[in-house]
């Protein structure tokens, strides 16, 4: 078996991150072809979409107590004993009766307990909508961060591979002019511990590079291809005071917490209205026919029947009660996600001005980095300066180079979360090439509790099969 040496691993690793990273030619993916791919095969949209249609039909379990209530009954049933008239005339109690009854029950008023479940779980719904919103920014933002990280990756292993090859032409250098005696065996020493850390450096950029490309294929759903520079930036709101304006608003999360409150104050209408009496329509039709003989019985009954509670152990009074105590949590939670989406947007900001400043203050320091490096070097061949100071000028431009690196796929990433703290960062807001999920199909086949065999509810068994096979 052939062994591997560490420096042909190491070339080895390069040559799988840029092949990886780079691909081999044809059409570049772009940035937006990451999102439409996070967009499409993300498992995360599609549990939070079907707990949005399981909360749809809760809007259809509540409406349907509007609806009568009909069931049917069979019973069969074996009389057997003896018994003896005062007479003493005995007589034979068995006897075999089987009878089929319909029983239909109708909600005629129950002081709103019922529209208010029924609205409540409609708020519900608009709540969970807005959440559902919040995690496709979420997985956007991922993908966002998931590119520019392939990026950086892959700009950090080819500047890594750069300063290995020019390191590696300073430690010939070393060795040449050892050898004539301009330098002494300590500066190629200098050279070599330079070397040797530069290869530490790669194999790190080569390891945070198939790092970058797993994040990638697990957000997106496929390995990078060769990836195409950057779109322009996207545009923020005129300013912080604007931006979190606009986010108190319409950000999903501040949405969600309002619907949240309405639906917690219209269960505290649920709960008193269940203190009140309810007023039922009922109907009853039944056959019952006796086995070896001609008796029967055709029988039928229809009435209005009121019931009311009087006494339950304080059930009643202790659900009104936390139902009140919910509805002061929902307000808590509101005030709490108001200054959580303000916070966000105004961290939002500082980032991006941050990564702004780190990009210009990054190429300054590139600049007189290497006009010091290259004046450096050439005090050197005259021997005015030392080994060690030419190797300290080339980490400094390094260091340079690398914080440039990172500062620019920062900046994209910042940008794109100024959009998710202000609600911006959606498929709709950015227009993507994808089948944008619509929550209103569902809703609208399930909201009037349909049956199984109606017209209805036919369409909603195709929608469920279509949904499976996605």
């Amino acid at each position: 078996m052939r062994v591997i040496s560490g420096k042909n691993a190491g070339r080895l690793m390069a040559v799988v991150v840029l092949a990886l990273t780079l691909g081999t030619g044809g059409r570049a993916d772009t940035l937006a072809d990451a999102l439409v791919g996070a967009y499409n095969q993300s498992g995360l949209l599609d549990q939070n979409r079907a707990l949005l249609r399981a909360a749809d039909e809760d809007v259809a379990l509540a409406a349907s107590a509007l609806k009568p209530i009909i069931n049917w009954s069979g019973d069969i049933q074996r009389r057997f004993g003896d018994s003896r008239s005062a007479l003493g005339f005995p007589a034979n109690l068995e006897r075999s009766t089987a009878e089929i009854a319909l029983t239909a029950d109708l909600l005629l008023y129950d002081f709103g307990a019922t529209a208010a479940g029924i609205a409540a779980a409609k708020e519900t719904v608009l709540a969970t909508r807005q959440t559902l919103i919040s995690i496709e920014q979420q997985v956007l933002l991922r993908a966002v961060s998931a590119y520019m990280g392939v990026i950086e990756a892959s700009e950090q292993v080819e500047l890594r591979q750069n300063n290995l090859r020019l390191l590696t032409q300073e430690l010939r250098a070393a060795e040449n002019r050892f050898e004539v005696g301009e330098v002494t065996r300590t500066d190629v020493a200098l050279a070599e511990a330079q070397l040797a850390q530069a290869r530490s450096g790669l194999a790190t950029a080569q390891g945070n590079s198939l790092i970058a490309i797993e994040e990638y294929r697990n957000v997106v759903g496929r390995q990078p291809g060769r990836l195409a520079a950057p779109p322009k930036l996207p545009t923020p709101a005129a300013g912080v005071d604007a931006a979190k304006a606009m986010a108190v608003r319409s950000h999903p999360s501040m949405l969600a917490a309002q619907y949240q409150v309405a639906a917690a104050d219209l269960n505290i209408q649920g709960a008193k209205a269940d203190m009140k009496p309810t007023i039922n329509l009922q109907g009853r039709l039944a056959v019952q026919e006796e086995y070896n003989s001609p008796s029967y019985l055709r029988s039928g009954s229809v009435g209005v029947r009121v019931t009311g509670p009087i006494y339950q152990g304080g059930r009643l009074s202790a659900a009104v009660r936390r139902a009140q105590a919910q509805r002061d949590a929902a307000r808590g939670n509101l005030h709490v996600v108001r200054n959580d989406v303000q916070q966000r947007v105004g961290d939002a900001y500082a980032r991006l001005a941050s990564a702004r400043a780190s990009i210009e203050a990054s190429q300054r320091r590139i600049v007189a980095a290497r006009i010091a490096f290259e004046g450096v070097r050439e005090e050197a061949t005259l021997g005015a300066r030392t080994t060690l100071d030419v190797l300290d000028a080339e980490q400094a431009l390094l260091d340079a180079e690398a914080s440039l690196i990172t500062a620019q796929a920062q900046l994209y990433v910042t940008a794109y979360s100024v959009l998710e703290a202000t609600g911006r960062l959606t498929a709709r807001d950015l227009r993507l090439p994808v089948q944008v999920y619509d929550p209103n199909e569902y809703y609208k086949l399930v909201k009037d509790s349909p049956t199984a065999i109606s017209k209805q509810g036919k369409q909603l068994d195709r929608v469920l099969k279509r949904l499976q096979k996605d």
